[in-house]
């Protein structure tokens, strides 16, 4: 690596799909409070990903996607016909 253009701070870290709990070791600048033992018997700071290379349907060839973003849109369509019933003809004027 070329002298004074990298952070003091790189290193090894683990990083780990948590919808399939795979984990790799590979070198980072990200930082993390947490830790995590790993098979050498090292300590390593820990990043948690929600999705990697072994659950992205891209790679896996699956079309099934774990969908962690849609959770608002989907509240919101199962109660939509609640609050449309909730809501009297004279508030929308």
């Amino acid at each position: 690596m070329k002298d004074g253009i990298h952070p003091e701070d790189y290193g090894y870290v683990v990083f780990k799909d948590m919808s399939n709990d795979h984990a790799f070791l590979t070198r980072s600048c990200a930082s993390s409070k947490e830790t995590i033992k790993w098979e050498d018997g090292n300590e390593y700071p820990l990043i948690k990903l929600e999705i990697s290379n072994t659950s992205h349907p891209f790679y896996t060839g699956k079309m099934k996607l774990v969908d962690t973003a849609g959770r608002v849109d989907k509240f919101r369509n199962r109660f939509k016909n609640h609050r449309a019933s909730a809501v009297k003809p004279e508030d929308n004027e």
